[in-house]
């Protein structure tokens, strides 16, 4: 699947550089659901082809990814990296709170078992 498509780089162009932003706009979300990794990506450089994302993931962090190295395969044991077709964006504060609430739900749930 191709992850960054024309869109996206031309959001990822109109909204530019987040580095210096405390709560950055999520503009695309990539998953490995055989990993369970998540890359939140707040930015794109076309040039080099390297995403600035938030990853969740065995820890949460911040990093960069090179594009290409998640469209292949061979990179993740032969599962694929997806895009979200389906994700809007948000802001990093608004995704943390709404994993939080999601977190707490599960937890209630498993309570009443």
């Amino acid at each position: 699947m191709k992850l960054i498509t024309k869109e996206l780089e031309k959001r990822f162009t109109e909204i530019g550089d987040q580095s210096q932003n405390s709560d950055p706009i999520i503009v695309a979300r990539f998953f490995n659901k055989k990993r369970q990794l998540e890359w939140y990506v707040t930015e794109y450089n076309p040039k080099n082809k390297t995403c600035c994302c938030y990853l969740k993931g065995f820890t949460d962090e911040w990093g960069v990814f090179y594009i290409p190295n998640l469209e292949s395969p061979e990179r993740y044991w032969g599962s694929t990296i997806e895009r979200d077709i389906n994700f809007k964006e948000i802001r990093l504060s608004e995704l943390i709170k709404e994993q939080n609430k999601n977190i707490s739900k599960d937890k209630n749930t498993e309570q009443e078992l």
